[in-house]
């Protein structure tokens, strides 16, 4: 269980920083009708990064002890942003990242890997439980 929470932990960052990239290379990009082929491995470490993120994620969803299915999870403010909160905003940044990374194969350019990439990117940030959230109870992330 440790490992997996620091696997998760660990490839945060590589989520994160993947997005970034995709997202400057796209907007550098964005009027381009073509898109290389190192500009595809750069968009699909993404995608890639971001969908291993998700099955470690879910692994860990149903082993946590952050995770309680109780009549009191929804008053709780810890349990409903493990439960709930967390969980559903990345499902939701991952399909986002997956349709950006569909639809700008389809339309060969770089326009929907910028929004869809974006605004997984958005989202994500707001699902993270940053240390700064102290209602959340995470001091520290390992």
């Amino acid at each position: 269980m440790k490992a997996l929470v620091s696997a998760h932990s660990g490839l945060r960052w590589i989520v994160l920083l993947a997005l970034l990239f995709s997202i400057v290379v796209s907007l550098i990009n964005r009027d381009s009708n073509e898109i290389s082929k190192k500009q595809k491995l750069i968009y699909l470490a993404a995608l890639i990064s971001s969908h291993i993120q998700l099955l470690i994620g879910l692994i860990l969803y149903f082993l946590s002890s952050k995770v309680v299915f109780s009549k009191e999870t929804m008053g709780n403010t810890i349990t409903r942003f493990f439960t709930v909160e967390h969980v559903l905003g990345m499902v939701l940044a991952i399909a986002l990242v997956t349709i950006g990374y569909s639809k700008s194969k389809k339309a060969k350019n770089h326009k929907k890997i910028l929004l869809f990439y974006t605004l997984a990117l958005v989202v994500i940030f707001l699902s993270i439980p940053w240390p700064f959230r102290e209602a959340l109870g995470v001091a520290n992330w390992a």
